[in-house]
């Protein structure tokens, strides 16, 4: 299993090694790589709080006498579906009836960590051949980092083979217990429905519980072939849903704690430094308002309530001291104009692009993305109580560790000092992986010694989110005879957005510039057979933070890619579909969607009179998707009327949450085609609400077809892959309605 556990030890104490001594990583035992375990690793005790009656198995089951199956997930549930998804993998191998599971959030610890962030990145960096020690040593590391994060559509990719090892071992000590009643060999037994079963022979999981949880587990746990997994692969009943239905589920505002007051919070504009001036006097005029509190960077007022804490707030009427010069929409373009003009680092390169890309036939074009705000309905907020020199803090967060450490290095105190308890999440998309509420709340209820609830008001969450960056892009190809692409080139100008949210979520300053990242271009190699290619990122300095939003870079890179792709067909002469699908012949998957799709969306490949298709594919988080959307244009307005998605996640775990997230996903990505992209004047985002975004609402939703591809291969993620196809998709559907060629976001026909 990926986390050792010590039975003997207590919570989070390290143990000496494993009992053996070494492990065969790598490509095979001819190539393996033996390692001295006892080198690096350690060992962690699992930490799960039981209550009286119930067993702890390992760090992600208890069983408890009345039957009772509780299944410890260390994901952030935030509508995703991981409460339901991750117990139905464990659930399924230990034999469990549904009825009968439970759910709740695991604690912080290393074995919780989320590794597999690590080895996407080992294996970009690594020979192939190097791959299995790389995955042994992002394992380690994440475990060191306690890096649990929830992010990147990895949340069953990273733990699927975990829950069910954790599963299948439980079963077989359920077995094992049976078995000495029985007096007979354990591997005669099986589990089913929450019982040990042999023959006519039936004992309860919660009967032998107790006594399983004492047993060694064997020396080798045997997976259940696929014929023997009756719960994957069924949508069963959600266990969120009742919680959420009911009012019973506690997001972050619904914490309520003895003596709490409530807070209010407003930042500076971008290049502001600490709270200047002031109008003490009418903030604490508002009735209802006990105090004000600043700190470099923001001021919060406290009040009573949180309607009266915002009211002060904004008659507090603050103004911030310059610390550098207030970013505009003008400054940023121009910051991207210079990158894309300058030097760039070369992260992908086959063949000799450069010299394929040189003299006449060379086709280009740009393009060009805005800044996004995530805005989630639930908006930042934390609750915090300091008592003793300790914090305790509640919070919707996709990383509890890093909160943690977070609020700890802001107050200057131990990390055992601070306790996260983590809340449902009314919607992340990314946000909510860096920590902002949680260090405000903390610092707030020590200035005022009493439990505090931070709420950010819903202009502070749009003006201050941390922006999907903006990125401009010059894309050049050749076609060769016959329609071929014999070469490529994408260079990418956009802000280095992983490096700067790591010094934030570290705690190191901001820096003024930042090096060119992989992450930063992440999608923008085509799928497509190319002879000659290269992927270029141009670093930008925005002077705006940004941030992860959902489907990260590859929410930019597939609207240069696929929009260009199009344009090469028309180039070609060939009808858009059979241009891909001839480029697709080394990716069986995603040719396979695009092929569905156009069957149907019933694709007819013809320009229309105001009505036109758009085809777009796009493989991501080990997932592939084909969108065929259809656009009706009246007047210059666009509407969407038809969006076909076919996909293929590879194993599916639960049929509805994969649908539910590939619908939202082409909700959000109607949203990256046509929500207005963030404004700034002199340092101050001029939206302040949902108004200003200008999102799809629910009149103008389009019809959804999703098709899900049955696939015995790994498990793909699925909660971002819809996102990036949906805007070239439209883009490319209305220059078949319009011939005109729209190449920037947010998609508007006026002035085109």
């Amino acid at each position: 299993m990926h986390g050792q556990i010590d039975r003997e030890r207590k919570a989070g104490e390290p143990g000496r090694g494993l009992t053996r001594r070494k492990l065969l990583i790598g490509g095979g035992a001819a190539v393996g790589l033996a390692v001295g375990w006892a080198v690096w690793p350690r060992h962690y005790a699992p930490n799960l709080a039981t209550a009286p009656g119930e067993a702890m198995f390992n760090a992600f089951l208890k069983i408890g006498r009345d039957g009772r199956v509780i299944v410890a997930v260390p994901q952030a549930e935030m509508g995703q579906g991981v409460y339901t998804s991750l117990p139905q993998i464990l659930a399924d191998e230990l034999g469990a009836d549904w009825r009968t599971v439970a759910v709740e959030p695991a604690p912080i610890s290393p074995l919780y960590a989320n590794s597999l962030l690590i080895e996407e990145e080992a294996d970009r960096r690594l020979p192939e051949w190097l791959h299995g020690a790389g995955h042994w040593a992002a394992r380690e590391i994440a475990m060191r980092m306690n890096l649990a994060v929830t992010g990147g559509s990895s949340s069953i990719r990273a733990f699927e083979e975990r829950m069910r090892e954790a599963g299948a071992t439980a079963r077989s000590l359920l077995c094992m217990a049976a078995a000495q009643r029985w007096g007979i060999d354990w591997k005669a037994c099986s589990a089913e429905a929450g019982f040990v079963v042999r023959g006519g022979d039936r004992i309860r999981f919660g009967e032998l519980a107790a006594i399983a949880a004492r047993l060694d587990p064997p020396d080798e746990v045997i997976l259940r072939p696929p014929p023997e997994r009756t719960l994957v692969g069924r949508s069963v009943p959600r266990l969120d849903l009742p919680a959420k239905v009911d009012g019973t589920a506690l997001f972050g505002a619904d914490i309520r704690l003895p003596g709490m007051v409530y807070a209010s919070i407003a930042h500076g504009p971008y290049g502001a430094g600490r709270p200047a001036r002031m109008t003490m006097g009418d903030a604490e005029a508002t009735p209802g308002v006990m105090a004000v509190v600043t700190n470099p960077g923001w001021v919060a007022v406290v009040g009573t309530n949180w309607w009266a804490a915002d009211r002060g707030l904004q008659a507090l009427a603050v103004e911030f001291d310059a610390a550098g010069p207030h970013p505009g929409d003008a400054s940023v373009r121009r910051a991207l104009d210079a990158a894309l003009a300058g030097d760039a680092k070369r992260f992908v390169e086959r063949g000799d692009p450069d010299e394929a890309l040189t003299g006449q036939g060379v086709i280009s074009a740009d393009y060009a993305v805005p800044m996004l705000a995530h805005a989630p309905l639930e908006t930042l907020t934390a609750t915090a109580r300091f008592t003793g020199g300790r914090v305790e803090i509640w919070t919707p967060t996709q990383s509890a560790p890093m909160a943690r450490a977070a609020v700890a290095r802001a107050l200057g105190i131990g990390t055992g000092d601070v306790t996260i308890y983590p809340t449902l999440i009314g919607g992340g998309f990314g946000r909510k992986g860096e920590n902002d509420a949680a260090v405000e709340a903390a610092i707030i209820a020590r200035k005022i010694g009493k439990p505090v609830q931070l709420v950010w008001p819903r202009r502070e969450d749009i003006q201050h989110s941390r922006f999907r960056p903006p990125a401009m892009a010059r894309l050049k190809a050749r076609l060769a005879p016959g329609g071929a692409i014999a070469a490529w080139s994408a260079k990418i100008a956009a802000p280095s957005t992983v490096s700067e949210a790591i010094d934030r979520m570290t705690g190191r300053p901001r820096r003024d510039r930042y090096d060119p990242e992989h992450a930063a271009i992440e999608g923008a190699a085509p799928p497509y057979a190319i002879t000659a290619l290269a992927i270029d990122h141009a670093p930008a300095a925005i002077g705006v933070p940004t941030g992860a939003w959902r489907s990260v870079a590859n929410s930019y890179t597939a609207f240069f890619t696929e929009s260009f792709i199009d344009e090469l067909a028309l180039t070609a002469g060939v009808d858009p579909l059979s241009f891909r699908m001839q480029a697709l012949a080394a990716q069986p998957r995603l040719a396979r969607c695009l092929q569905m799709a156009a069957a149907i969306g019933a694709w007819q490949g013809e320009p229309g009179a105001g009505a036109g298709q758009g085809l777009a594919v796009h493989s991501c988080f080990g997932s592939h998707v084909a969108i065929l959307a259809e656009a009706q244009i009246e007047a210059e307005r666009i509407r969407v009327s038809n969006v076909t998605a076919v996909v293929d996640v590879g194993r599916v775990i639960h049929p509805d949450i994969v649908r539910q997230q590939v619908e939202g996903g082409i909700l959000w990505g109607l949203a990256n085609a046509f929500g207005n992209g963030i404004a700034l004047d002199q340092g101050v985002v001029t939206a302040a609400n949902f108004d200003g975004l200008d999102l799809p609402d629910l009149a103008g939703t389009p019809e959804i077809r999703v098709e899900i591809i049955p696939s015995d291969q790994p498990c793909g993620g699925a909660g971002e892959i819809a996102v990036p196809p949906v805007a070239p998709a439209v883009a490319n559907a209305i220059f078949a309605a319009t011939g005109k060629r729209l190449r920037q976001l947010p998609l508007r026909l006026a002035g085109a």
